[in-house]
């Protein structure tokens, strides 16, 4: 009976993980048995099998990767990356509402990286994040869409423009409705400051905040309620900084800028 590529490769994990090792350049019998931490006698049965298939080849003492096996395993990357995404927080993952989340990007979820998933603290559930209010002062480009508008959001950013950061805010309608009821007077001083611009998103994004700074980002997420119950998530990863920006691009297209809002009060 004929075996299918797929139970060769996903129903033995060291068929895997041998094709995951060698999709990083050839190895020998010794350097594979050291990366996977094998014996001999347990992984030469799985190299005759991927040889069969044709997706492994051996010339002299190295293996590597067939044209075949190579596609299987450059495919395969993206899948487990984005397991890995949602298993480390499966709970979070499948009660979020992305639909703030265009779907090129949604299937690129697996870009976030290695990040860490922010719990509320009860005794600070109403305050900003610790790890946000520490990051954005060390920050020197800051971009963020905002609609849940906290009372110290803008003080904040009072104090990361007034360091020279370069700042491109982007606010849905309801949070400059606020920003025109309650904080007025520091939206002002912001726009007098150099380097900072302000965009108006006319598009009705579900989405609380989301932060790309030059070296983290920062996202919260509504729940499948739509309601914002204050776990978000952070990375460092340079694929999420990208990914950011490339959201961001997206935002820009459903946004003007604003430039006097002491006329628009």
């Amino acid at each position: 009976m004929k075996t299918s590529l797929v139970n060769t490769v996903w129903y033995s994990d060291k068929r895997k993980n041998l094709l995951l090792l060698l999709s990083e350049g050839e190895r020998d019998l010794e350097q594979i048995k050291k990366s996977l931490n094998v014996t001999t006698r347990s992984i030469m049965p799985q190299i005759k099998t991927l040889k069969k298939q044709n997706l492994i080849k051996q010339e002299d003492e190295n293996f590597s990767l067939t044209s075949i096996g190579n596609i299987i395993a450059n495919n395969m990357l993206p899948f487990l990356d984005t397991s890995r995404i949602v298993e480390e927080n499966k709970d979070f993952w499948t009660s979020r509402n992305f639909d703030a989340i265009p779907a090129h990007l949604f299937s690129r979820i697996r870009d976030l990286g290695h990040y860490f998933l922010i719990e509320p603290d009860i005794n600070h559930m109403f305050e900003l994040p610790r790890e946000f209010v520490d990051n954005i002062p060390k920050s020197k480009t800051i971009m963020t869409f905002v609609s849940y508008l906290h009372p110290s959001f803008l003080s904040l950013y009072l104090k990361a423009a007034h360091s020279g950061a370069e700042i491109s805010l982007f606010l849905s309608e309801s949070a400059l409705d606020k920003i025109k009821k309650e904080y007025l007077e520091q939206f002002s001083e912001l726009v007098r400051i150099d380097g900072i611009t302000f965009f108006l998103c006319e598009e009705n994004f579900k989405v609380p905040m989301i932060t790309v700074t030059d070296w983290f980002c920062y996202i919260c997420l509504f729940n499948e309620e739509l309601r914002y119950d204050h776990r978000d998530i952070i990375s460092f990863d340079e694929s999420s900084l990208e990914w950011c920006h490339e959201l961001f691009e997206y935002y820009r297209y459903s946004s003007k800028e604003i430039c006097q809002m002491e006329n628009d009060a």
